[in-house]
């Protein structure tokens, strides 16, 4: 999503704002902060009074209101990082809301970047760097949402080297998101990761459970639904890591109250949210856990798992273990073989295609090893 703010009179000499969109003329003559903000991609719902402040959100929040009140003061480039689903991108344009009310005329650019690499990459197509560099560059304020994904990519960060620049030596104010620290993206410039962390690096944490309650609470009631203490209560236990999803799991079963006209019991939630609330499970899932439950499984001990022994009831289990640790887990082969006393990525391979072998051959080894998946991604009750 991409919008430019501008800040040009009208001929009656009303300031009104010039709106740049992929899907409409370079210009269009709109009023309003609310129809700016819809103009920029910006989710309306995504204010300050709807975001809960919670201990893991307290710091994040303070610096985007900080920022949306007076621009490239303090706290500039702001940049915001933590996990998918937290509230990141409902700052930023929590960021831009509070921006256009305080100031109608004030300049705005939202994108992801994403969207900024490959409006880069039109203009170099199209021979429109200029007007493409007009845009990003005579703004007041730069918000880019997911800006790891710059890792890699060394002409576009080149370009976004010199943007930045621009708009930090000018006192305007930049906002950047990322799903990790600054520090940990790779492949990105060190004078660009040196830029980042200049001026506040925040992070946003996992809700606590009250604040998790609260956020549904707050949502149920803004639906107009009426939701059992008990399956608020449950949610708020069972999704703890992504309020997103969270809120979307109370969305379905709104979803059903609304639709049957009937209150949601627990075990009618459980059934509604199987999906959602198995792969909630599934991200909480770690190599330690896999290994626990392979090791109690075949009467091993940890130990095992690390050791170089490979008698056939010890070597079998651990290629088990690392099987499962490819297909319900997102880390690498090295980071697996790392897991299992510092084995080598080849010898996650092997362990793999053994266990796919071997479970085609042998209905028992393809039964115990489909308990083990389904006991470790079981829906939590």
């Amino acid at each position: 999503l991409l919008g430019d703010i501008g800040n040009e009179p009208s001929n009656g000499g009303d300031r009104m704002s010039s709106i740049h969109t992929p899907n409409a003329p370079s210009t269009t003559r709109i009023s309003g902060p609310a129809l700016q903000g819809r103009s920029l991609g910006i989710n309306p719902k995504n204010t300050f009074s709807n975001f809960i402040v919670g201990a893991g959100s307290e710091l994040a929040h303070a610096a985007c209101v900080a920022v949306s009140n007076a621009p490239a003061h303090a706290y500039n480039p702001l940049f915001l990082y933590g996990e998918t689903g937290l509230g990141k991108t409902h700052l930023m344009h929590a960021v831009a809301h509070q921006a256009l009310n305080r100031n109608p005329s004030c300049r705005i650019t939202y994108v992801s970047c994403e969207k900024f690499t490959n409006e880069f990459i039109r203009a170099i197509q199209e021979n429109t760097l200029t007007k493409f560099r007009s845009r990003y560059r005579s703004v007041d304020y730069l918000l880019i949402d997911d800006i790891q994904f710059l890792a890699g990519k060394e002409r576009i960060q080149e370009e976004f080297f010199h943007t930045f620049n621009d708009i930090y030596d000018s006192q305007r104010q930049i906002f950047l998101t990322s799903d990790r620290p600054a520090g940990e993206i790779d492949k990105i410039e060190s004078r660009l990761l040196s830029r980042f962390q200049w001026g506040l690096v925040a992070d946003i944490q996992a809700p606590d459970w009250e604040t998790r309650v609260a956020i549904l609470t707050r949502k149920a009631d803004a639906m107009g639904i009426s939701i059992e203490p008990e399956i608020i209560e449950f949610l708020a236990k069972s999704i703890a890591r992504n309020v997103r999803r969270m809120e979307g799991a109370l969305t379905r079963v709104a979803g059903y109250v609304g639709l049957t006209r009937r209150k949601a019991d627990l075990e009618t939630v459980q059934r509604l949210l199987r999906d959602i609330l198995r792969e909630e499970n599934l991200s909480r899932i770690t190599i330690e856990t896999i290994q626990k439950k392979v090791v109690d499984y075949y009467h091993l001990r940890m130990a095992d798992m690390l050791s170089r022994r490979r008698p056939a009831n010890i070597a079998f289990p651990r290629q088990v273990a690392m099987y499962l640790s490819r297909i319900l887990t997102e880390h690498s082969l090295q980071e697996i073989g790392n897991t299992f006393g510092g084995r080598d990525h080849g010898t996650v391979i092997h362990a793999c295609k053994t266990v796919e072998n071997m479970m085609d051959q042998d209905n028992s080894i393809k039964y115990a090893v489909e308990y083990l998946n389904e006991e470790l991604s079981q829906t939590i009750e």
